[in-house]
């Protein structure tokens, strides 16, 4: 992934993008710089595993990705970070198709954009539905392949933004909670009202890239959506 896409990206996840800009309007890019570098000292107890004995494995996740994060910047030299900061939009240069992938469980979002990334496919990742909907205005994705029970904005309302915005997105639903009653008639709405696709947790990933690629593609739509509605008794 380009370093600077990456950078704009993570700093939106940690919320530090849009004050990086407020900062860099207000007092200048030296300012803006300095916000920037030294949010890790800050963040990165915050996140520390052991000042958070309550959810260690999502703290440990996170402390992961900031230090990432502190990587990125520092390969980065101050020109090209300004740039990220000023810009306000990902890099449109890159034909690729694009997935916003949105799962709230840290290692299958990060086996889902591996796995895609990997099948050349250009893929942003966010952690709920909220986050999700900042990185889809910045990305612009052609399909949303993401979790329905998910903290803050659950994959159903994120999907109904989404169809407001930019009613051509597709969607897939990824759930392992279809024994629930009124979950299942909610998602079987949204699929046969506008032609979104479901896979049922859990599932090989294999499946998950043919669903991907037929959907992309545009092919079999009506005998993929019947044989999905099928294969979990809606």
């Amino acid at each position: 992934m380009d370093q600077q896409v990456y950078l704009e990206t993570e700093l939106l996840h940690f919320g530090l993008l849009e004050k990086a800009r407020e900062i860099l309007a207000d007092l200048g890019e030296k300012a803006a710089l300095s916000y920037i570098k030294s949010s890790y000292h800050l963040l990165s107890k915050v996140y520390h595993p052991d000042l958070n004995p309550v959810n260690t494995y999502r703290a440990h996740h996170e402390m992961e990705r900031l230090n990432r994060l502190s990587d990125a910047i520092s390969r980065l030299n101050d020109a090209e970070i300004i740039e990220v900061i000023q810009s306000g939009m990902l890099s449109a240069a890159d034909d690729r198709r694009r997935i916003l992938v949105v799962e709230d469980e840290p290692d299958l979002l990060e086996l889902y954009r591996g796995v895609l990334e990997a099948e050349g496919y250009r893929v942003m990742a966010a952690a709920n539905g909220e986050e999700g909907l900042a990185v889809f205005g910045l990305f612009h994705p052609e399909l949303v392949f993401t979790d329905v029970i998910m903290p803050k904005t659950n994959g159903i309302e994120m999907a109904q933004i989404i169809r407001r915005e930019k009613p051509d997105t597709k969607i897939i639903f990824i759930t392992g909670l279809l024994g629930v009653e009124g979950l299942r008639h909610i998602i079987s709405d949204e699929l046969s009202r506008y032609g979104y696709r479901m896979l049922p947790k859990p599932f090989k990933i294999s499946r998950m890239l043919d669903e991907i690629e037929e959907y992309l593609m545009g092919s079999g739509s009506e005998t993929q959506f019947v044989k999905g509605l099928r294969s979990v008794g809606m």
